[in-house]
């Protein structure tokens, strides 16, 4: 069995709930504030550590109340923080979000998480039958020096590029598994994308994008499920339809649940279909890391 190793931010998210978004210009009556613990590398590690493999995070906080709630938080999900850092230098990641029935608009402030460094990656011991999963919250330098270290070790490489932002083909080079949704597919393969198109749409993208026969490029499509570019082949693998409360995070489940299911020596097939349950669950709950489920809670539903 292997082990996950995130690379990636750790934030709190400030959540405004209100009935709808305000357009450019206007304010609308809110209903409640939330704080939950969120980051991108933080939703992914304890999604995976609450579906049972040993999940390890590299990443920095502030010194600061946030950064304080957050180790606790952190640990008590059984996330190992042995290469999470506290820096003087800069305040803890947040990010602002506004829910309006159930869709939500993010602003990120990256803080101490713009500060993760080669040095940083390069503290953890990464093994063969490892999982490293990395996202774009931190900076992309990082991100390479962290892949190629796993690449050395031969642990297996997952990228997840959000939020959305082109990189180039070095970086892409490194990664053995790409996981991103049409919003992300889109902007890398400079195509229109839409939920409603054809499975072979969204192949045809993914295909742009390979850079080797044997990279895996998975395609989150929510409910519908996710396409995956297997040896330049679609597989295509079911979704659940539920009804949505907060999508926060949805993502940040699948990657972290379909790592957990490849470290603990899961077929493809079979990693992406838990990965689609474990999102669905997540969906039906506030906030982003606090909504990830358990394995008991999967199999309840599989």
């Amino acid at each position: 069995m292997g082990r996950v190793v995130v690379a990636g931010s750790i934030n709190m998210d400030v959540v405004a709930t209100a009935d709808r978004h305000p357009q450019v210009g206007e304010t609308v009556a809110g209903q409640a504030v939330l704080y939950f613990p969120g980051g991108k590398g933080a939703n992914q590690a304890v999604a995976a550590s609450k579906l049972g493999a040993p999940t390890t995070l590299i990443g920095r906080l502030g010194a600061d109340a946030f950064g304080q709630e957050l180790k606790a938080f952190l640990a008590a999900q059984g996330v190992d923080q042995s290469f999470v850092r506290e820096t003087a230098e800069a305040h803890t990641g947040t990010a602002i979000i506004t829910l309006a029935n159930a869709d939500n608009t993010i602003v990120v402030v990256p803080g101490a998480n713009g500060l993760v460094s080669a040095d940083d990656v390069a503290a953890a011991k990464l093994a063969q039958g490892d999982i490293a999963v990395s996202q774009f919250e931190i900076p992309l330098p990082t991100i390479s020096a962290f892949f190629k270290r796993a690449r050395a070790a031969g642990a297996t490489t997952i990228l997840n590029p959000a939020p959305a932002r082109v990189f180039d083909s070095g970086l892409l080079g490194l990664v053995d598994i790409l996981v991103l949704n049409e919003t992300e597919l889109g902007l890398l393969a400079r195509m229109t994308l839409h939920d409603a198109d054809d499975a072979a749409r969204f192949a045809d993208a993914a295909k742009s994008l390979c850079v080797s026969d044997d990279q895996i490029i998975c395609v989150t499509l929510g409910k519908r499920g996710v396409l995956a570019l297997v040896s330049g082949e679609p597989l295509i693998v079911p979704g659940r339809n539920v009804k949505a409360v907060d999508t926060t995070g949805a993502g940040d489940c699948f990657v972290g649940a379909f790592a957990a299911q490849l470290a603990l020596g899961a077929p493809l097939r079979d990693a992406l279909g838990y990965a689609n349950v474990a999102a669905s669950i997540c969906v039906q709950r506030m906030g982003a890391a606090p909504s990830m489920p358990t394995a008991a809670e999967v199999a309840a539903v599989t």
